[in-house]
């Protein structure tokens, strides 16, 4: 157990009598001595975090402590050669079971109540499933709505702002190899198939490939996008982490597909799999780099943004997105920090810790998996050094910590016990030093030991469909070199799921040579600003940013011009989308400023108010006789007429407003499908703008057509798929149609 923990840096010292005690614990007498001794130490990797509190005289030095409380007998015993690692693992069995409802689902944690679609589903990957299978089913269950996955709650109202639900097929598909359930498959299949369906009419983009909505799980728009965009640009967005489990979604309804006989479905989603995952390695990769860009972004003329996205990252390498060859170069590129990899990278500026400047253990879990996969002993070992030091040092599995201290106190927010935290802890033990990969109708053993974690390794009692196993495992590396099972000699470290009763395997391994171990360790680093640019004349001019070498000026999404100036003559007789990008004297670029739209002939705007009888004018902010309000009893279908006199591209927004919840959270974004001559073009996303705040009025994405000379007609219309997560509700008010000449 651990009782006690003064402060842990980069080594731990386990005592007789049980105490953890970090490095300064037997030469410090005090809080403000061990203070003292860290800001005279120069060091970057040690921290004084949650010392005593000083008022309260606390000079004995003792931190929290934690004591085993729970029964865990019934889980698989872990047991090693380390203590502390013994430890944690038996805290985290214990925060399992404290994070178990009375109704037979898992809480999100401490501060965080119910089901959460993303957060079981990632737990469920990482180690639930075969920990408790039958829980993760309810949890899973609890989050479908009239056939389909739910999206929690999210920027500007969730769904299709946010789009990572997807998430739960994966983790569905995991319970079924993990259990081989055929009865659970064909109860999931449907909710899987129906969901992708509904996505790829609401979110996908045939174009590139790609599936717009915000990366998944960073749901806090500034936490990791630029200030200027709006949700409706969020849902515009096409990002790495959410295409990167969408991907793996239409795989694995191939899969069952496959399993339940219905062909036809299965090679239609192998396709869309794969024109997926060329999107990604055709739109996202940074050669320069070596790892893909967090997304594509913008409005008309999206851009890549060339920060890291390590969830995403990790996922590529997990999934297959990348090939091999690839894979190596990702896990040995990616920024790391001396606290682990952090959830983006550089950070934003002048944003609170959370998403930005934040490392998260889960995530971390997922790095330590891919750098095993690739067998990266060096960034695997940071990588564990890294989740395992956070949790000896807090005396729980936090929800996240800064960066830039290692401190979670730092946060804007953070909660104990934080459900997928725990389930990489534990699964630590199963998926990286035993190596356990679940496949359909076999348990297949990869086990990694980085070197300083090498030491004899047991688990006892590992339930594996209808037998019991026992795990040994010796040495270290990655190369099994003996396998035994009940003392006999196998070829190959591999149990068929047909096994029965109780058996013992034995693994022995050996240190391999490897090329690959690379690690990009960085100093926590924050970019510049987005510049802000406005026109001025024939010219624009934006914001001095301090410590910018120099600018980077777009035009319809690519490179311009360079300047050292803050300001840039251009062309107003042509059509041109204009960004400013600051870069400082590392060459780390901030994010592109808002499009600025040059352009020789005004838009074309049209009151809808002119099409229907159906008109309010309730709320001011409007621009013409008043607005239409759109809900799934009034206004389903709002039909409106443009004359074009030019045959050419044009971009379609709508002005609108929706009061039903705040910028940053609830599930009552609306939503519409855009057709041209009863065709669908697209979707027309309405974002919630402010709670009760109806008289706040912006625009919702574009949508680019060819159109012809002549009128065009068009429907704004609630198709059967575009249905949010609340269900009752999907509303807003419709003022204008603004169409915008661009080629």
């Amino acid at each position: 157990m651990i009782e006690k923990i003064q402060n842990i840096g980069s080594s731990y010292r386990i005592m007789d009598d049980g105490v953890v005690q970090g490095k300064y614990m037997a030469t410090a007498k005090s809080p403000e001595e061990i203070i003292s001794n860290y800001q005279n130490s120069g060091s970057r990797k040690t921290t004084p975090v949650n010392l005593p509190d000083v008022k309260k005289n606390d000079q004995q030095g003792e931190m929290s402590r934690w004591k085993l409380t729970k029964d865990i007998t019934s889980y698989p015993q872990y047991s090693s050669d380390r203590l502390l690692l013994d430890a944690l693992y038996n805290m985290s069995l214990e925060e399992l079971i404290v994070n178990i409802e009375a109704d037979g689902t898992f809480r999100t944690g401490a501060l965080w109540e119910g089901v959460w679609t993303r957060d079981i589903s990632y737990s469920i990957l990482l180690s639930l499933a075969f920990l408790e299978p039958e829980i993760c089913k309810n949890s899973l269950l609890r989050k479908v709505k009239n056939g389909r996955i739910i999206q929690d709650t999210g920027t500007g109202g969730a769904y299709p702002v946010s789009t990572d639900r997807v998430v739960w097929a994966i983790a569905a598909w995991e319970l079924y190899v993990v259990k081989g359930e055929k009865d659970w498959l064909e109860q999931v299949y449907p909710i899987i198939k129906d969901s992708l369906e509904d996505d790829m009419l609401n979110a996908f983009n045939s174009k590139t490939g790609l599936v717009k909505g915000e990366s998944s799980f960073l749901d806090w728009r500034e936490q990791s996008y630029p200030d200027w965009m709006q949700p409706a640009d969020i849902y515009e967005s096409e990002t790495l982490g959410t295409s990167a489990v969408h991907y793996k979604a239409h795989i694995i309804v191939s899969e069952m597909a496959s399993e339940l006989g219905e062909t036809e479905v299965a090679e239609k989603h192998r396709g869309i799999a794969e024109t997926i995952k060329s999107g990604i390695n055709d739109n996202l990769w940074l050669d320069s780099k070596g790892y893909y860009g967090q997304y594509l972004y913008g409005r008309n003329h999206k851009i890549l943004s060339t920060r890291s996205e390590s969830l995403g990252e990790a996922l590529t390498v997990l999934f297959d997105i990348a090939q091999v060859e690839r894979q190596n170069v990702v896990v040995g590129h990616t920024p790391v920090t001396d606290f682990g990899i952090p959830s983006i990278y550089p950070q934003i500026p002048e944003i609170p810790s959370y998403h930005n400047d934040g490392i998260w253990p889960f995530v971390q879990a997922f790095w330590s998996l891919a750098a095993a996969r690739v067998g990266n002993e060096v960034a695997l070992t940071q990588s564990l050094d890294a989740l395992y030091r956070a949790a000896a040092l807090f005396l729980t599995n936090k929800e996240n910590f800064a960066a830039g201290s290692g401190d979670y106190d730092e946060t804007v927010k953070n909660s104990d016990r934080q459900l997928w935290s725990v389930a990489g802890n534990l699964g630590m033990a199963f998926k990286v030093f035993f190596g356990m990969e679940f496949q359909k109708d076999r348990l297949v053993f990869k086990p990694f030991v980085p070197e300083s974690y090498k030491g004899a390794k047991r688990i006892s009692g590992f339930q594996y469909r209808n037998c019991i196993l026992d795990l040994e495992l010796h040495g270290h590396g990655n190369k099994v070199h003996v396998v035994e099972l009940d003392g006999k000699p196998l070829s190959e470290a591999v149990l068929p799921g047909d096994l029965e009763g109780r058996h013992h395997l034995l693994l022995k391994l050996i240190p391999t040579e490897n090329t690959g171990n690379r690690l990009n360790l960085l100093d926590n680093y924050f970019s510049l600003k987005a510049p802000k640019v406005k026109k001025v004349g024939n010219m624009l001019v934006w914001d001095h940013q301090q410590h910018a070498f120099h600018y980077q000026v777009l035009k319809n999404g690519k490179i311009f011009s360079h300047t050292d100036h803050e300001k840039i003559v251009v062309d107003e007789t042509a059509y041109g989308e204009y960004q400013v990008i600051a870069i400082d004297s590392t060459g780390v670029e901030s994010f592109a400023s808002e499009p600025t739209i040059i352009s020789p002939v005004p838009p074309l705007e049209v009151d809808l108010a002119e099409f229907t009888d159906l008109v309010q004018r309730k709320y001011n902010g409007f621009t013409g006789k008043g607005y239409v309000p759109v809900s799934i009893r009034e206004n389903k279908q709002v039909k409106f007429e443009l004359e074009i006199s030019q045959q050419g591209k044009y971009s379609l927004i709508v002005k609108y407003s929706n009061g039903h919840g705040p910028v940053n959270t609830d599930n009552r974004c609306a939503f519409r499908s855009l057709l041209h001559n009863d065709k669908n073009i697209g979707t027309l996303v309405f974002p919630q703008r402010g709670e009760g705040n109806w008289e706040e009025w912006g625009n919702s994405n574009p949508v680019q057509i060819d159109l012809k000379p002549g009128i065009n007609k068009f429907a704004i219309s609630l198709e059967r798929h575009n249905t949010n997560m609340y269900g009752d509700t999907n509303e807003a008010m419709l003022d204008r149609v603004i169409l915008t000449r661009m080629a």
